[in-house]
């Protein structure tokens, strides 16, 4: 057996020591050796490996060889256990999760005991006047534990003198008066007077002074949550010299702190079950998401354009495992003013026979239809429920498997968590902007869109006035652990962006520029396509 890697020696010997073991280095060669099993997911494999031990009726903390092996020995007989059942029928089952932003569970920080609980009981979707507070709260509180653990921003355990490059340490703003010299401070920006705006966090409110502020990547819209780095005037206002947005948390470090908690919902997978999932997914070459924003089914040459997409991936040797048709689904926006519910359900009955009429893609694609925000629902705001049965009925006739989801929405394939969301929110969050955003790193708006939603942790960080958002159901539209990819589907022009290690792409508008885009999952590579003439 070849000696273990002076790296994983020393991961091996960092996260045994954090369970309170220590390796004999016979010991570490037996863990070593387990950890080869599992190229393409070692850490939930250590992790398990852990857990297991802890179970054990140890004799001691320092671990040799036969007690590792005790526990290896029990791990690979289940795996192969369940290798000898059908996996097949297990993996199918468990590929492809929908989850329905409604159906998210919400969870409360507790900043005394630092940990997360899930929240029990009813959420009305009219809440009270405590409600809205809560959503700038939990929203705050998120990322003020995501920062309390950057290595530049977290509190040095002893009073140490600082280096220059070394903490920052957060200053709440109720502490800044009768502060003199350089601060940090995070809070939301917000607008409590006409043409004044505030910094506020939990404890207070102080004016601030962006007018010469040096800034990062993103767009600084009311409502977003920056950390800000200058001094308290003799005037009482904040000049800011350098802002930007929390910095991001690696989403291996967030789940660890998580604690088997179900943020993204569709329920937690065990490790167990991770460790037989991982390796399936990266085997799934085949699989394939084609994404469409903007079908248009009252528009005759969308559906043209329509029929000759799905006719190219019904006459390919292996057929995309899902579609994704995003609203909107009609040309004009479904408000007071629109009399064609009876039309439009009719035409939604048409798309259905255009799909049942491709056999393959009918027996082995799933379909799976995310309204937009000008379709048919009971509001503007956010989260948007799927679409109204009504319209819908005709269609269930052709393709009794189609799913209708709610805006956003969530899907799991095997380990994977993609994020999609239709809203022209590149168009707002221009018209939001408090400063102009930096040309510095990048002057794509994609790009800059992309580094606030990721930042923000939230998928539409702009004020409630510009975009209604359900008081109790802001929990649904959080990016918190990262997701692995978000959709972000908007009328703007397609583009794709791979960001700190998150896939974010835009599929464009298929109605008006006949562009889409092709996921798949086990490379998250995305292919823009679209349709000539």
């Amino acid at each position: 057996m070849a000696a273990p890697s002076a790296a994983t020696r020393r991961k091996l010997q960092r996260k045994f020591r954090l369970r309170g073991f220590t390796l004999k280095v016979d010991a570490l060669e037996e863990a070593a050796a387990f950890l080869e099993r599992f190229p393409e997911a070692e850490d939930d494999a250590l992790d398990l490996l852990l857990d297991e031990l802890d179970k054990e009726p140890l004799q001691s903390s320092i671990l040799d060889r036969d007690a590792v092996r005790r526990v290896v020995a029990l791990l690979v007989e289940a795996e192969e256990a369940v290798d000898a059942a059908s996996p097949a029928v297990a993996s199918a089952r468990s590929a492809l999760r929908v989850v329905d932003a409604f159906l998210v569970p919400r969870f409360h920080y507790d900043p005394i005991k630092k940990v997360f609980y899930e929240h029990t009981g009813r959420l009305p979707i009219h809440g009270e006047a405590g409600d809205k507070a809560s959503l700038y709260r939990d929203r705050y509180q998120v990322l003020l534990q995501r920062l309390s653990r950057d290595k530049y921003f977290s509190k040095p355990a002893f009073d140490t003198v600082v280096t220059e490059d070394g903490s920052c340490e957060i200053t709440s703003i109720q502490s800044l008066i009768g502060c003199t010299g350089r601060r940090w401070i995070m809070g939301v920006i917000s607008q409590l007077e006409e043409r004044q705006f505030y910094l506020e966090d939990l404890t207070g409110a102080v004016p601030i002074d962006l007018s010469n502020a040096k800034i990062t990547s993103g767009f600084f819209v009311e409502n977003t949550v920056i950390v800000a780095e200058g001094e308290l005037l003799s005037n009482g206002i904040f000049q800011v010299n350098t802002c930007g947005f929390p910095p991001l948390e690696d989403r291996e470090a967030s789940l660890s702190l998580l604690m088997g908690l179900d943020f993204f919902g569709g329920g937690v997978i065990p490790t167990e079950e991770t460790l037989r999932l991982s390796p399936l997914e990266k085997k799934a070459v085949n699989d394939m998401f084609v994404i469409l924003s903007d079908v248009w089914l009252d528009n005759p040459e969308t559906m043209e354009k329509l029929a000759i997409v799905l006719d190219g991936y019904d006459s390919v040797e292996v057929v995309p495992s899902l579609f994704v048709l995003m609203g909107n689904f009609c040309s004009r926006p479904c408000n007071l003013a629109f009399n064609s519910f009876e039309e439009l359900r009719l035409q939604f009955g048409k798309l259905g026979e255009i799909i049942a009429a491709r056999s393959r893609l009918k027996e082995h694609s799933r379909f799976l239809f995310v309204p937009g925000p000008d379709d048919a629902g009971p509001s503007k705001a956010l989260p948007r429920c799927a679409l109204p049965k009504y319209l819908i009925e005709e269609l269930q006739k052709h393709i009794p498997n189609a799913i209708f989801v709610s805006n956003p929405c969530r899907v799991k394939f095997y380990t994977q968590e993609i994020v999609f969301f239709r809203q022209d929110l590149l168009y707002r969050m221009r018209r939001s902007c408090l400063i102009p955003p930096t040309t510095e790193e990048t002057n794509d708006p994609f790009e800059h869109l992309v580094a606030t939603i990721t930042h923000q942790s939230h998928l539409c960080p702009l004020p409630l006035t510009v975009q209604p958002i359900i008081w109790n159901y802001d929990h649904c539209l959080r990016l918190y652990p990262t997701p692995h990819t978000i959709v972000l589907a908007d009328k703007s022009e397609q583009k794709a962006f791979k960001y700190t290690g998150i896939t974010c792409f835009n599929p464009g508008s298929f109605a008006n520029d006949s562009t889409f885009a092709a996921y798949r999952p086990c490379t998250k590579e995305v292919e823009l396509s679209a349709l000539e003439g």
